[in-house]
């Protein structure tokens, strides 16, 4: 079976935070993913094909740590890859993230590599 792989978490604190209440000016803990390499399919006949792409999403981690929302934030072109990347997302699971004892809902930032070599990672200057 063909695996895409989440290149990793960041938060997107530039896109906004969403809380419940306010807890003061505390710094918040990110949510992390509980996953070590998550994997979506492939879709096999891109696989087949040699297609390859990145799709950026924006998921919603709620206070319980499920993805409650995704969108796409860049398109890697490929709907298919597109389609294969929200569906992968909806089923991760977060640590949630925190403001100081509270768990709070937040948007976070999700990169989908879709490649046909397994060993490759897209460098944050460019390249595979």
């Amino acid at each position: 079976m063909a695996l895409a792989r989440f290149r990793g978490l960041t938060l997107a604190l530039g896109v906004g935070l969403l809380t419940g209440a306010c807890v003061g000016d505390q710094p918040i803990e990110q949510p992390t993913p509980l996953f070590g390499d998550a994997t979506v399919e492939y879709p096999l006949e891109l696989w087949d094909a040699g297609i390859e792409g990145e799709t950026v999403l924006r998921v919603l981690v709620s206070e319980s740590g499920e993805v409650e929302d995704v969108e796409i934030l860049e398109s890697s072109g490929v709907a298919r890859l597109d389609s294969a990347a929200v569906v992968g997302a909806r089923k991760l699971r977060f640590t949630p993230a925190r403001r100081g004892d509270k768990r709070i809902s937040v948007w976070a930032e999700v990169p989908v590599q879709f490649t046909t070599n397994p060993n490759a990672r897209r460098n944050p200057g460019g390249g595979v």
